[in-house]
């Protein structure tokens, strides 16, 4: 069976580069027979503002948090597979996907449980920088984002099946008008590649009952919380 994906994409232009990405994988995804349930942060409006009633209760791992937090969870806790497209900016995601992970993937549910919630599922961030391969290597950009999303984010939560891969060259402002086009269908087909190779549609998303990568602080967290 095709799994079912969450698709989370944040930019708030929707004929930026990154809604095209985004477009495309969908697309590809249904090719697939899969299903697709496309979640457009700035389109639906969501608020990436953390507040008390969202805010984590290190005593209660149980906390009822807010009904647009709660409608998150349920279809983060449907898919088999996420797929996060961003651009970078300042060297992170943009606020309202950070907002996201900040309200959403909250404590009781993304983590602070000895068996993960999220076990099993896959990850794909895909994430759209400006710079060449180079500029961004000698920066240091990917190492950083990896630290954050893969290692600070996925496997913390219990996903030990995450990955980050980049479109490099995205900034078009560079690019002779004549030459555009082509380059943005470089970048779309590099992005379903990125796809195939990272959630290939004959694996099977099946939760597992335990986590490898499951940090000490995880359990420590739920041990407390009892």
């Amino acid at each position: 069976m095709a799994p079912h994906t969450l698709l989370v994409h944040a930019h708030p232009r929707t004929d930026s580069l990154t809604a095209q990405v985004a477009a495309r994988l969908h697309a590809r995804l249904k090719d697939e027979g899969g299903t697709v349930d496309v979640l457009d942060l700035y389109a639906e409006g969501f608020d990436p503002a953390l507040r008390p009633e969202d805010e984590p209760d290190w005593e209660n791992r149980e906390k009822v948090y807010s009904p647009e937090v709660h409608a998150h969870m349920d279809r983060i806790l449907a898919a088999d597979d996420i797929v996060v497209v961003f651009p970078v900016w300042w060297f992170t995601p943009p606020a309202i996907l950070k907002g996201w992970i900040d309200r959403v993937w909250n404590y009781g549910f993304a983590y602070g449980r000895s068996r993960p919630r999220l076990a099993g599922k896959r990850l794909l961030w895909l994430a759209l920088m400006g710079g060449t391969p180079e500029e961004i290597e000698r920066l240091g950009m990917t190492d950083a984002l990896g630290l954050m999303l893969v290692t600070g984010i996925s496997e913390f939560c219990g996903l030990p099946d995450a990955t980050l891969r980049v479109l490099h060259g995205t900034e078009l402002s560079g690019v002779s008008v004549e030459l555009r086009a082509g380059r943005v269908a470089d970048l779309l087909t590099e992005a379903e590649q990125a796809l195939a190779e990272e959630l290939p549609a004959t694996a099977t998303a099946t939760a597992t009952t335990t986590a490898a990568t499951t940090t000490t602080e995880n359990t420590v967290n739920e041990e407390s919380a009892r």
